[in-house]
């Protein structure tokens, strides 16, 4: 237990960077070996919390190995280039610390560094011989990372050092410009079209093209762009014959549906090519109440069915969404039985939903 003790006092020491305690303190013990959470070394935590000068008193005056890995297969540079301290990022460095070392799921230092936006770390790390080109995992590069990030000077550093570090996919065969759409970095969405050779409407596994991505997280503006700079096809269809509004009602946009219907004259009712559902079929298997109602209000045709004679009540029954259930009666949707017989009511126990059903037929 005072070993556990001592241990915790050390690794809160190294965490503070209270240098002159900490020397007393392995002073006393004798030895600076004594593994942490997760495997770390003294070092790890030095460097997580960007104190090079314990870092340097540790490999220094203790000859502590800046390539122990922990549990994770985690280095010392990996916690500095992750947390962006560029001076623990020069110091390991500059001891020899292998620059592209992995760690799980094959994660360089360059990664990691490139989860954060700090240029000159990843400056550092690319003028000691980092690969932008090594992929982890998932098939990411650094340059695949940063776009996530969406730091127009970081991606245009890379791709001046790497010309060639936009030719990407993951193994699901999606591309920085998927990524930086889906996550509404604009920015870089502008660069990644003023200086990479993206096909317009690449697809991934799914089918999803960069406007799909964009549509369906709500980035209008990026929608916007990806039409007018990069002419992406509004009617483009995913793997299951899905187009952007049947993908906007299933996350819920109600903005960008509205953008798709009103400004670029998408039929509310255009229907998935695989199963004929229509966007209205999609929010209420959902149970988005105000995207249903956002539908309607479009136009949408209420009675709308898919290829199995389904309604979209038969598939806010089957989802239990109550709220949905009582806006399609209320609003004339009556129940009716799909290509089995089965009415949209045999599809719940719920016993307040079929109390709005009895209720709408007593109406």
């Amino acid at each position: 237990m005072a070993a556990s003790r001592d241990t915790r006092r050390l690794y809160r020491l190294v965490q503070e960077g209270r240098l002159c305690a900490l020397r007393e303190e392995l002073q006393g013990a004798g030895a600076a070996s004594c593994p942490g959470p997760a495997g770390d070394t003294l070092l790890h935590c030095a460097a997580r919390h960007g104190h090079r000068d314990v870092l340097a008193y540790l490999a220094e005056a203790w000859d502590m190995d800046i390539e122990a890995a922990n549990r994770d297969y985690k280095r010392p540079l990996h916690e500095a280039a992750s947390m962006g301290h560029r001076d623990c990022v020069r110091y390991l460095l500059g001891r020899g610390a292998v620059v592209d070392c992995l760690k799980k799921a094959d994660w360089t230092p360059l990664m990691m560094a490139c989860t954060r936006k700090n240029l000159e770390v990843i400056q550092d790390l690319v003028e000691h011989g980092a690969d932008p080109l090594l992929k982890n995992k998932d098939g990411w590069n650094s340059f695949h990372i940063a776009s996530r990030e969406g730091d127009p000077p970081i991606l245009q550093y890379l791709l001046t050092v790497c010309p060639d570090a936009w030719k990407t996919e993951s193994k699901i065969s999606r591309t920085p410009l998927h990524t930086a759409a889906m996550h509404g970095c604009l920015e870089a969405v502008k660069v990644l079209l003023q200086r990479c050779q993206y096909q317009p409407d690449c697809r991934d596994k799914c089918g999803l093209t960069p406007f799909m991505d964009a549509i369906q997280c709500g980035h209008i503006n990026i929608a916007r762009l990806l039409l007018e700079k990069h002419k992406a096809c509004i009617c483009a269809e995913d793997s299951l014959g899905a187009q952007a509004i049947h993908r906007a009602a299933v996350t819920g946009q109600n903005e960008a549906i509205r953008f798709l219907v009103s400004e670029l004259g998408i039929d509310a009712d255009v229907k998935a090519t695989s199963t004929h559902l229509t966007a209205l079929h999609y929010a209420a298997k959902e149970g988005h109440v105000s995207t249903v109602q956002m539908l309607i209000s479009l136009g949408a045709d209420i009675n709308s069915k898919d290829e199995r004679n389904r309604s979209a009540l038969h598939l806010a029954c089957a989802g239990q969404h109550l709220a949905c259930i009582e806006f399609l009666l209320r609003s004339g949707l009556r129940d009716s039985p799909d290509i089995t017989g089965t009415l949209a009511q045999q599809l719940t126990r719920n016993t307040d939903i079929l109390q709005c059903f009895a209720h709408s037929m007593t109406a």
